[in-house]
């Protein structure tokens, strides 16, 4: 364990200078990665690309995002977890600032915007896992729950000002300025990791490979019923609300409260986030896991209000709600798997975590369209309702899951 961690022993989270340096990090990394889509989306428009041609683009930064995650958390666990988030803010950097310089000088093209854009979710999946399983190595147990909260809170927050930015930006300077200042970001985070100071991990088998370790990764992951169960209930939940919902929504608001409703209510779930994340701090129930879980139930509701009273408060007091649940859950998640995973074993876990949760996104997406013409928007949005709550329900009976008490690590 390094002075400063003795040092600070008793203090809060921001009292420890490796947390902060994570911090902030990690905010200009979130911030980078939020407004990266939208500056690359109008970049695509802007030089006459078409409709199909920016799903193309969308498409290969995301996918790549998502592939990579697994061998981030290779990595992670083989590697320094310092040496990997500076090499990949470095990666992004790097690829955000040629796109940048592509679009000022009017030489970017579809193939060059996909190519780069892939590179930067390449450099975004592998980011993931290390920044995720760092924590418990720069503060100790007792500060770890309320770490993991400021954490969440920042990515939130970074979120939320990083789309906010890209929408200005774009507007404002156009899409190549705001990919630099997004590229400076990057750029600006990397440094900081190169601070921070960890308590050492036992590293991966250094005679392994790459198919090894992801397979050691594996079987810790599949090992921990409670961990995999929810990850396929947030398979199931993501699928419906983050791809299926976020569809239809804005076709049910154009045609009903308008589009300015519906940026409320989005609005809404965001500072519902940072409600639930603050309520983490204070509230501790002792099976907090099972608790959180239950607490996921509530992102139904929007999508009942949506499909059965499409109003604008209605929706966005359900939005609120939702939100409130979600901000709870992903701060009992990182505090429960940080305390029963493996240090060593830790960030593959995360990334197969990442992985499962995040594929189905996608997937919702590309189905939503096709199902409401073929049954329409209330019907299907009632499906995926039911589609959380049962998902939910199943997670939640599980006596892993009950069970898991935080309280005793």
């Amino acid at each position: 364990m390094n002075d400063t961690v003795i040092a600070c022993s008793s203090g809060r989270a921001f009292h420890y200078p490796s947390f902060r340096y994570l911090f902030t990090a990690r905010f200009l990394t979130v911030l980078g990665n939020a407004i990266a889509p939208i500056a690359l989306a109008f970049a695509v428009l802007d030089i006459g690309g078409s409709t199909g041609e920016l799903g193309f683009v969308v498409a290969a930064r995301s996918v790549f995002n998502i592939v990579f995650l697994l061998i981030g958390g290779i990595l992670a666990d083989r590697y320094s977890r310092r040496v990997v988030l500076f090499s990949s803010s470095m990666m992004a950097a790097l690829s955000q600032a040629v796109v940048a310089w592509t679009v000022l000088d009017g030489s970017a093209t579809i193939v060059s915007l996909a190519v780069l854009g892939a590179f930067n979710g390449a450099a975004a999946g592998i980011a993931l896992p290390a920044s995720s399983a760092m924590v418990p190595q720069i503060v100790p147990a007792h500060a770890l729950r309320e770490a993991n909260a400021f954490i969440q809170l920042g990515v939130y927050a970074g979120t939320v000002i990083g789309a906010s930015l890209g929408g200005l930006l774009t507007s404002a300077v156009g899409p190549g300025w705001g990919l630099a200042i997004d590229a400076l970001g990057f750029a600006l985070s990397a440094p900081l990791y190169t601070l921070i100071s960890t308590r050492q991990v036992a590293s991966a088998e250094p005679n392994s490979n790459i198919l090894h370790d992801l397979r050691d990764g594996w079987r810790e992951f599949i090992s921990r019923a409670w961990v995999w169960i929810i990850v396929v209930q947030f398979t199931l939940v993501n699928a419906a609300f983050s791809g299926v919902m976020m569809v239809i929504g804005p076709v049910v608001a154009d045609s009903t409260f308008g589009r300015a409703g519906w940026g409320m209510s989005l609005a809404a779930q965001s500072l519902g986030l940072f409600v639930g994340s603050f309520i983490a701090l204070r509230w501790r129930p002792r099976r907090e896991l099972f608790v959180g879980t239950l607490l996921v139930a509530l992102c139904a509701l929007p999508i009942i209000v949506l499909s059965l009273v499409p109003s604008a408060l209605l929706l966005m007091a359900a939005f609120f709600i939702a939100g409130v649940g979600f901000g709870q859950f992903g701060v009992v998640w990182a505090h429960s798997l940080q305390t029963h995973i493996a240090p060593d074993k830790l960030a593959r876990v995360y990334a197969w975590d990442a992985m499962g949760s995040f594929v189905a996104i996608p997937v919702g997406e590309v189905a939503a369209g096709p199902l409401a013409m073929h049954f329409g928007n209330m019907n299907v949005l009632l499906a995926s309702a039911a589609a959380v709550l049962i998902a939910t329900l199943a997670a939640s009976l599980t006596p892993a899951i009950r069970r898991l008490d935080n309280t005793t690590t």
